[in-house]
């Protein structure tokens, strides 16, 4: 079983983790607040007190953080880990993030030796306990072909789409339809409701028509009971969105659908709802309406 380091054990981080756990595979940990992962380093996972600890320890390294600024702070500085990266050494950012930073990055890692895959998912953190994610894969073929075992342990469908940069910018295109497609359902829940049918009766309807993709079926019910904890909150919503219009605007490509769904997540923000899963626009969307939850 292979060396392995991952940094950023958050929602979904901590749960790959546990996954590469259960496949058997050796692996030390990083955490800004170390307390989080305690239920990993009672499962077996080892500890290191920074991101280039981690890179140092592991063969192939994995992080997954919240946005550029993020993986900017761990890569950076004396602990961080660029300075860990040395000949053989290869590294897989599993965050949503700026295309152009993560090329950057790749270079940087090259640099020193070492190689570098931009690896975002897609999937909640049901389809992760549930053994299916999926992965898309930016960066080298042979550096692909050397890491694909390690990622199929994570999720059952791994696909490489081409030079660095690519996947994040994959994983960009990926996410703007999922708020979209969460507006559009809850426009229609609300119609629905205001017509006349009890809430859980259109949400039933819906998530099992023709518009039920997997995304409105395992999030269309959080109309009608939110988590307690946000799977995909409005704050890191809004930030795909924003990196979506970005890109929009470098290609010359309108994207009139993900400019009115990032305008309800401002709303939603406005409303205080940001760490709440964006699928909170329901919310602002009815009380646009006069609505209550």
């Amino acid at each position: 079983m292979a060396k392995l380091g991952f940094i950023g054990l958050g929602v979904m981080g901590s749960r790959m983790v546990k996954r590469l756990l259960d496949a058997g595979h050796e692996v030390v940990g990083y955490n800004r607040t170390k307390s989080k992962a305690q239920w990993l380093l009672d499962a077996g996972m080892k500890w290191a007190d920074s991101p280039r600890a981690v890179v140092e320890a592991s063969d192939i390294s994995l992080s997954m953080v919240t946005n550029t600024s993020a993986l900017q702070s761990i890569a950076d500085g004396p602990d961080g880990l660029l300075a860990g990266i040395s000949a053989g050494k290869i590294h897989v950012d599993m965050s949503t993030i700026s295309p152009a930073y993560s090329q950057e990055l790749a270079k940087q890692v090259e640099a020193k030796g070492g190689a570098m895959l931009d690896s975002p998912v897609s999937g909640s953190v049901i389809t992760l306990e549930e053994g299916k994610l999926s992965l898309m894969v930016g960066g080298a073929p042979a550096v692909f072909e050397k890491v694909k075992p390690i990622l199929l342990d994570i999720g059952p469908k791994v696909t490489h789409v081409g030079r660095n940069g690519l996947a994040v910018t994959m994983k960009i295109a990926t996410n703007l339809s999922l708020a979209v497609q969460m507006l559009a359902f809850s426009e229609g829940v609300l119609i629905a409701e205001k017509a006349g049918i009890k809430r859980e009766v259109a949400v039933d309807v819906l998530t099992n028509s023709v518009i039920a993709s997997p995304m409105v079926k395992y999030r269309g019910p959080f109309v009608l009971q939110m988590p307690e904890e946000a799977w995909f909150n409005v704050n890191m919503m809004q930030k795909d969105m924003n990196l979506a219009l970005e890109l929009g605007r470098q290609l010359d490509i309108p994207l009139p659908t993900t400019a009115i769904t990032n305008e309800l997540l401002t709303t939603a923000r406005g409303m205080g709802f940001e760490e709440q899963d964006f699928a909170v626009m329901f919310d602002a969307l009815a009380q646009m309406s006069g609505m209550k939850r």
